[in-house]
C-alpha cells in the first residue's frame, strides 16, 4: 500500500480494456544506497574527510522502478533481496511506499544485500560498491516476464539477455540503457540485445566509445542504424534523438539547476521518457521532460528517492511561468505541460532519503471512528 495515490495517470487516454495490468517490467539487482553529500572534493588517501549530508535509501534498479512508479505508472519489479535488515528495509520502501508490485521478486535466505557508497562533490559523484551475485532460484528454466506494455533493460557488456526476445515477442516495447564497461572494449557486438529493442538510450561517452566516434550527435546517428530510437544524453548539453523509424530528428538543451547529488540521474532521464513513450507524445516533448525530471532529481540526495512525481513537476512549472520574458522564452519549450499536470498541486512531499535506515516515519494520529486519516 502506498503513502499516497498516483497524482495523475499518463496513461489514461490510451488505456482500454485487454491491456496489460503492468505498465513497465524490470530486472536487476537493488543496492542499498548510502549517499554522502556536501563534500568540498575528492577524499584524499589517508585523510579524514567529513559531508555535510548523508542519506540511504534502495539503489541499482530501484533507481529506476521508483522514477517509474511516482509518474503513474503500474511497475513490476523482479530483483533478488537479501535477507538481512538491509533487504528488509529495500523491500518495504519499494512495495509499501511506492506502490511496485514485487510479485515476481524473491527474499534470498543468507544472502546478503550488495551496497553502495556514493560520495557527490563538484557536481559529479564517485561510488563505491560492494556485492555478490545472488545465488540462482530454484526454478531451472527460464521464467518469462509478464504481459507489460513496456520492459526497461540494462545492457552488460558479454552477456546476453534472454528473457528481452521473449518480451519482444510478446509485445512489450523494449527500452535500453547500458552499464559502464570495465572491459574497455567497447565491442559494438555486445549491443546484440539492440535488436529486440524499439530504444537505446545510452550517455555521450557510452555512445561515442561504442560506435568510435568523437561527437554524441554522429554516435546516436550510427546507432539510429542499430535500433528504431537512439536517444543519448549530453550532461550539460541537454539531449539528442535520432528516430530512424520515422525519420525524425530532436533535440533539447539541458536545464539549468543547482546540483546536489546526480545519483540516479540517468535512470530518471530513462523513467521520464519511457512514460512519455507510452503516452505517445512527440519525441521533442519525451525529451524534454526526460530531461526535466533528472534535472529535478538532482536537486536532492538519494537515487530512487529523489526521483520526482507529478506534484514537483506542477510546482516547477508553476514557479517557471513566473520567470521574466527572457527566460520565458528558453522554457517555452515545455509549454505542453499546460494541458498534462493536474489544475492545482496540494502539498505533498515526497519522501527522501534519510540519514539511517533505523528511523521510522511517525504514524499518523488515528482519525475519529479508529481509521487512519490521510498522510
Amino acid at each position: 500500500m502506498t503513502d499516497q495515490p498516483p497524482v495523475l495517470d499518463p496513461l489514461a487516454s490510451v488505456r482500454d480494456t485487454g491491456d496489460p495490468v503492468t505498465d513497465v517490467y524490470l530486472t536487476g539487482p537493488v543496492f542499498l544506497d548510502i549517499i554522502f553529500t556536501g563534500l568540498d572534493s575528492a577524499p584524499v588517501r589517508g585523510t579524514e574527510s567529513w559531508a555535510r549530508g548523508m542519506g540511504s535509501s534502495p539503489g541499482g534498479i530501484a533507481n529506476m522502478a521508483t522514477a517509474l512508479a511516482r509518474l503513474g505508472l503500474h511497475t513490476a519489479l523482479a530483483a533478488a533481496f537479501g535477507d538481512d535488515m538491509y533487504g528488509d528495509y529495500c523491500w518495504e520502501s519499494l512495495e509499501q511506499h511506492e506502490g511496485i508490485d514485487l510479485t515476481l521478486s524473491r527474499k534470498v535466505s543468507g544472502w546478503h544485500s550488495p551496497v553502495t557508497v556514493s560520495m557527490a562533490y563538484e557536481g559529479e559523484r564517485t561510488m563505491v560498491s560492494h556485492g555478490h551475485e545472488a545465488p540462482p532460484p530454484e526454478e531451472a528454466a527460464p521464467q518469462d516476464p509478464p504481459p507489460a506494455r513496456a520492459c526497461v533493460a540494462s545492457l552488460t557488456a558479454g552477456r546476453r539477455e534472454p528473457w528481452l526476445a521473449r518480451a519482444a515477442r510478446h509485445g512489450s516495447r523494449i527500452f535500453a540503457d547500458v552499464g559502464w564497461d570495465d572491459t574497455g572494449r567497447w565491442d559494438p557486438a555486445d549491443l546484440a540485445d539492440l535488436e529486440h529493442c524499439d530504444a537505446f538510450l545510452p550517455n555521450a561517452v557510452e555512445a561515442m566509445r561504442y560506435t568510435r566516434t568523437d561527437c554524441p550527435r554522429e554516435a546516436a546517428r550510427r546507432l539510429a542504424d542499430r535500433v528504431p530510437l537512439a536517444v543519448v544524453t549530453m550532461g550539460s548539453e541537454g539531449a539528442y534523438a535520432v528516430d530512424s523509424a520515422r525519420g525524425q530528428t530532436a533535440e533539447v538543451p539541458a536545464l539549468t539547476v543547482e546540483a546536489l547529488d546526480p545519483t540516479g540521474a540517468g535512470d530518471v532521464f530513462v523513467a521520464g521518457f519511457v512514460t512519455g513513450s507510452l503516452a505517445g507524445w512527440p519525441l521533442a516533448d519525451r525529451l524534454a521532460f526526460a530531461s526535466l525530471t533528472a534535472a529535478l532529481s538532482v536537486q536532492e540526495f538519494g537515487g530512487s528517492l529523489s526521483a520526482p512525481g507529478w506534484l514537483e513537476v506542477a510546482t516547477w512549472w508553476q514557479h517557471a511561468k513566473t520567470y521574466d520574458d527572457q527566460d520565458r522564452g528558453a522554457l517555452r519549450r515545455y509549454a505542453f505541460l499546460d494541458e498534462l499536470l493536474p489544475p492545482a498541486a496540494r502539498p505533498w512531499p515526497l519522501r527522501r532519503a534519510v540519514p539511517t535506515i533505523g528511523f521510522r516515519q511517525t504514524p499518523p494520529a488515528p482519525a475519529p471512528g479508529g481509521t487512519l486519516g490521510p498522510r
